[in-house]
């Protein structure tokens, strides 16, 4: 999951980019970048940690033009949380491209021999992203004919791409010399949608990962980019859209919904605060038939996410709702954090409770979702310790079975408490005196409910259906063995670091 946005303006960009990607910096905390374009020259400031911390007045100054690309970076899967990583990316040619990419390619290792031994291009990191980049460019330089470009040369590269490429991809690229380009995979997992804003001098645009960003910025949010479509908006602000995939079909990323959007952006025609919401609706029909209500003083929520859900729960059981922990803000996601004994730690420099709202009653609380089981053991022992008499937990997701390949850095098996363990065992683990969770039927159904026309979700963490067909028990070891490695490697340096400390000692 990362954050993107590209837009082609009347006036410099680089202050509407910055603040497009604070709208979003809660797609990504690891790094943020800006690639702006003054006629053909690119200019690009990008570094580790967030949007305020990377830019500074210096860097701003630094990135003139009336068109770019940005992105706040949250590393998945097979990448590394560093500087070299930060995007977006760059190559040279054919033409000069610029690239910011929100997804995760299931077949980028193969992309990659292919880009080295076929294509005889080079690439310099492990960033799929980096792949997608010279997939395009490579596709761009084939199509072409005698290196000019017109709108239909670069559908027919899109389409290149989508035959070539597999896995979950949202892009905004800039082309020198030419303009913006923006592309949506073919089965729709990752969302990007599209906004204008009219000025005296032209119409501009801004495709971004969320509504929110178009909206908070002024621009009016038009619509969501289809599968497999492709937009190419030129220097002269000139709009051109074409679908380029074969077979495409939506299917939105359920997740995108239960905790990774904000809550005010509306995705695939879906509001994300609505669907949450119905969430709660369907959760509060599991509890009832789970425990009896009288036993329940009072429902709180697990912020900042699974607000909406505790509310309408609480409003459609006739129960007490209060808030009973208090967020710090300038902590992290302990989702995305790496290593366990970092996460807990940092679960009660996040969270604190209100004591007198716990003491002495029968507390359900209610999250998005359980990942790893580490933040809800905490906080479950956090409500004890605070005086509740009983604490009773909440999902409004289904457990999260399965390995999540298309951008969610949730990829090995060992990491899920829900893996390998049925509902009692979870409750065990995490120490509370029930445990409810919202079935895969109803949690689709919730979110169904907010656009009947959507037919299909990718919801593969939670029911292991893959939708692009490609993803095998194989593929599945393969990326478990290559993430687990540097975390035995980094647990064998610190064993033997200790061993030498006691030694010296």
């Amino acid at each position: 999951m990362c954050g993107i946005v590209g837009v082609v303006a009347s006036g410099p960009v680089n202050q509407l980019l910055y603040d497009a990607l604070q709208l979003l910096q809660h797609r990504g905390q690891d790094a943020a970048g800006i690639a702006t374009a003054d006629g053909n020259t690119f200019h690009m400031h990008k570094g580790s940690g967030l949007t305020r911390d990377v830019f500074r007045t210096r860097n701003m100054r630094s990135l003139p033009g009336n068109s770019g690309i940005a992105q706040v970076r949250y590393p998945t899967a097979g990448s590394a949380s560093n500087s070299e990583e930060a995007q977006p990316f760059y190559v040279n040619a054919p033409f000069g491209i610029t690239l910011a990419h929100n997804g995760n390619l299931t077949n980028w290792e193969q992309l990659k021999a292919e880009m080295f031994r076929i294509d005889r291009r080079h690439i310099n990191t492990n960033s799929d992203s980096e792949v997608l980049l010279n997939v395009l460019a490579h596709e761009l330089e084939t199509t072409s004919v005698g290196h000019v470009l017109d709108p239909a040369t670069i559908f027919r590269a899109v389409a290149g791409v989508h035959q070539r490429v597999r896995g979950s991809y949202a892009i905004v690229a800039q082309i020198a010399g030419y303009g913006l380009l923006a592309l949506r995979d073919p089965c729709g997992i990752r969302p990007l949608c599209i906004g204008v804003l009219d000025t005296d001098a032209g119409r501009e645009y801004m495709v971004a990962s969320e509504s929110v960003a178009l909206e908070g910025l002024g621009y009016r949010f038009e619509r969501d980019l289809a599968p497999g479509e492709a937009i190419f908006v030129d220097l002269d602000g000139r709009f051109y859209s074409q679908q380029c995939a074969e077979r495409p079909s939506l299917n939105p990323c359920i997740f995108e919904y239960v905790y990774l959007a904000r809550p005010d952006s509306v995705m695939d025609g879906i509001s994300v605060y609505g669907a949450r919401l119905r969430l709660g609706e369907y959760l509060a029909d599991r509890v009832a038939r789970s425990i009896p209500l009288g036993d329940i003083d009072v429902v709180m929520p697990i912020p900042d996410s699974s607000r909406p859900a505790a509310l309408q729960l609480a409003n459609k059981l006739n129960l007490d709702y209060r808030e009973g922990f208090i967020k710090n803000r300038y902590i992290g996601r302990t989702f995305i954090m790496p290593g366990q004994a970092v996460r807990k730690k940092s679960v009660r420099q996040k969270l604190n409770t209100v004591g007198v709202e716990f003491k002495g009653k029968n507390v359900l609380l209610v999250d998005d979702s359980i990942v790893r089981g580490t933040t809800s053991q905490e906080i479950v022992q956090m409500a004890r310790d605070a005086g509740a008499h009983k604490v009773y937990f909440a999902s409004s997701a289904p457990p999260v079975r399965y390995p999540n390949v298309y951008g969610i850095d949730m990829p090995t098996r060992a990491e899920l408490i829900a893996a390998t363990r049925n509902d009692e065992e979870i409750r065990r683990a995490i120490g509370a005196d029930a445990l409810i969770y919202q079935s895969v039927d109803d949690l689709k159904q919730a979110v169904g409910d907010c656009n009947p026309k959507i037919e299909n979700f990718e919801a593969s963490c939670f029911d292991g259906v893959y939708i692009t067909g490609d993803v095998t028990p194989e593929y599945l070891n393969r990326i478990e063995r290559a993430r687990l490695a540097p975390a035995a490697t980094e647990e064998a340096a610190h064993n033997q670091l200790s061993l030498a400390i006691e030694a010296d000692g």
